[in-house]
């Protein structure tokens, strides 16, 4: 195979998020050639150079007459479609994120297509995609069967590896028309929204320890300034010390983060089953006994809200320097 379309997503600001380079590395191991990098209502250029150095030989830029893609999800995914066929692209692969899971579904249902979402890694000449089952504890190899077929990588599953090269930009406006389903007339982000979970490099959690919402504070402030989200366990959540959003585990979101501070967490299978993809847990607990203490690379015994407060003021005391 042959041309690959990927999905490339920007944060608030307009960045490049990171957690890209690992997809677009899965996208190149998987044996897509070229890779087309879809910027959709941007600046092609202003990515260039990040993108390319990591294998990108192709920048399209899309956009379309009829309307704005942030407006209109079905407008964009009738975009992506015409820009599939224009270009002959068999696969498109997005993130597993919040935006990537909408809009990759969205293209499935209209093309009648296989999507696999949250892959751990994909093969186009075989046309199959791993994916993890049972908590983690097997992983089931997927085939595609059809003309075409859409993945959705898990965020930071795939360490990026750079491999330069030169990429050419194109332009493309879709003849996609907004059929007029859905409207998004605002986005609301709150400030503990700004880093979302499953794309973070670093989670500090808290658990059932937490003992109020309030107590969250001293997680938020240190993940504040190493630009971490902030997670929970399923305890601290059905407790009503966090919402359902920040749930990590079976019956939460399933991360992987270069690094997972775990505070006041027991280390259950369920809660362990949406982590345990970490590259390295951090265990504060001061049970010396939990379970998450056979599970983690360093472990810390203690009072988290003794420990918690002098991590963060160690790291303003380096950030100051």
């Amino acid at each position: 195979m042959k041309n690959v379309g990927i999905l490339i997503e920007l944060d608030e600001k307009g960045a490049l998020k990171g957690t890209n380079f690992g997809m677009i590395t899965a996208a190149r191991e998987a044996g897509g050639e070229p890779l087309y990098a879809i910027i959709s209502n941007g600046d092609a250029e202003k990515y260039r150079e990040p993108l390319q150095s990591y294998g990108i030989t192709k920048l399209m830029e899309l956009s379309a007459k009829d309307g704005d893609f942030t407006q209109s999800p079905d407008l964009h995914a009738g975009a992506l479609i015409d820009a599939m066929n224009h270009f002959d692209l068999p696969c498109l692969v997005g993130l597993s994120s919040v935006k990537g899971r909408d809009l990759l579904a969205r293209v499935a249902a209209l093309l009648d297509a296989p999507l696999v979402l949250d892959c751990l890694g994909f093969d186009l000449t075989e046309r199959t995609a791993l994916k993890s089952h049972f908590s983690g504890k097997t992983i089931a190899t997927l085939g595609f069967k059809g003309d075409r077929f859409l993945c959705g990588i898990r965020p930071n599953a795939i360490e990026p590896v750079v491999a330069p090269c030169d990429a050419e930009i194109v332009t493309y406006q879709a003849q996609a028309t907004d059929p007029g389903l859905v409207k998004i007339e605002k986005t609301i982000t709150t400030e503990k929204d700004m880093v979302e979970l499953t794309e973070a490099n670093i989670i500090i959690s808290g658990g059932r320890a937490m003992s109020s919402e309030e107590n969250f504070k001293i997680l938020y402030e240190c993940a504040g300034l190493i630009n971490a989200a902030v997670g929970a366990s399923r305890a601290a959540v059905d407790a009503g010390y966090a919402p359902h959003s920040m749930q990590v585990g079976q019956t939460g979101k399933t991360v992987s983060p270069k690094l997972y501070i775990a505070c006041g967490i027991s280390g259950a299978i369920q809660h362990f089953a949406g982590m345990k993809t970490a590259k390295k847990i951090v265990a504060i607990n001061w049970d010396k006994d939990a379970p998450i203490y056979n599970k983690c690379d360093y472990g810390l015994p203690g009072d988290l809200f003794e420990v918690v407060p002098a991590l963060t003021e160690a790291i303003k005391k380096t950030l100051s320097k």
